[in-house]
């Protein structure tokens, strides 16, 4: 990690832990918001206008939290006012590397060959893990916000007025709902496998287990009725959350990360449900299952022989 910019140890999965085991995730730090005028956004400082060309983002496709950053600029129509570079899938003794790996590209705004290189290029103090996604302002040549949930709203809306779509993720008579239901699949599910994942003890892996199951199980009911999204006919943020952890549960987290009561073809509706997502425009460019795949197991505390799993090979 980072420790006032400089680089001061090898890269390692587990940010944090209570006494009980419980793996704890690192909290964001850049939270500036891109606005259609630049005034400042929920939280950060103004002065990001919404403008074509201007911003560029990280992601690494084995990423969850980018894939949905991803899935909200493919679905919005910004892949052609946004750039994006993805770092190799393998983390390195120093985090997320550039290049390296097919279908992982350079960095082509500063030529770094880590991440953490650019978030000492924007402070030069910080101490943290880096972390993707970034969102990079080339015109200040600073990170804007490096939280998922920020860079998800921000997109849905900020271009709009460039670019007329019209789709709306976050519809405000369901704000309320979409909140409360995310923030229970992050708990519960999106963060659940890693808790469970990443447990260190019998106690914490096991309470993640039930609670990961017993979210997915609640899913696979509330789409009984047939409906083709979590709030019916309207897509939504908490569609995207959910997918991201559904595309890569049998791939990774039923094995590596021990979610192994049953594999999804088990639950035929969240079956269908990833499907029907993984079939709207652009959603499948977001995913890549040798990325995926390559960067779970190369978490040399989960495994060690860095072996590979040579399914599945479809979704």
């Amino acid at each position: 990690m980072l420790i006032n910019g400089r680089w001061t140890e090898d890269w390692q999965p587990v940010q944090s832990q209570d006494d009980e085991g419980r793996f704890i995730r690192q909290t964001s730090s850049f939270r500036h918001w891109i606005t259609p005028d630049g005034a400042p956004g929920p939280t950060g400082k103004g002065g990001f206008k919404a403008e074509a060309g201007r911003y560029h983002l990280y992601v690494a496709y084995i990423c969850p939290w980018a894939s949905r950053v991803l899935m909200t600029l493919k679905l919005k129509g910004l892949d052609k006012l946004i750039s994006v570079s993805v770092v190799d899938p393998r983390l390195s003794n120093q985090g997320w590397q550039f290049g390296g790996y097919p279908g992982a590209t350079e960095d082509s705004l500063h030529g770094a060959r880590f991440l953490h290189q650019l978030y000492s290029r924007a402070d030069s103090q910080y101490t943290g893990r880096a972390t993707v996604p970034v969102l990079w302002d080339t015109r200040t040549d600073t990170l804007v916000n490096n939280e998922s949930a920020d860079i998800v709203r921000m997109l849905g809306s900020a271009f709009d007025h460039l670019t007329g779509n019209s789709l709306n993720l976050y519809p405000q008579p369901l704000a309320g709902e979409i909140d409360a239901l995310s923030t229970q699949l992050y708990t519960e599910l999106n963060n659940g496998v890693y808790q469970a994942g990443f447990a260190s003890s019998q106690l914490a892996y096991e309470e993640a287990y039930h609670r990961v199951f017993a979210m997915l199980d609640q899913l696979e009911t509330r789409l009984e009725d047939g409906r083709p999204y979590l709030f019916g006919d309207t897509l939504t943020e908490s569609d995207l959350r959910l997918f991201v952890t559904l595309v890569r549960f049998d791939a990774a987290y039923y094995g590596l990360f021990k979610c192994n009561r049953n594999t999804l073809s088990a639950m035929p509706r969240l079956r269908h449900y990833l499907r029907r997502i993984l079939a709207l425009e652009g959603v499948a460019d977001t995913v890549n299952l040798d990325h995926i795949k390559a960067g779970y197991y190369s978490v040399k505390a989960l495994n060690p022989g860095g072996i590979v799993p040579l399914g599945p090979h479809s979704l």
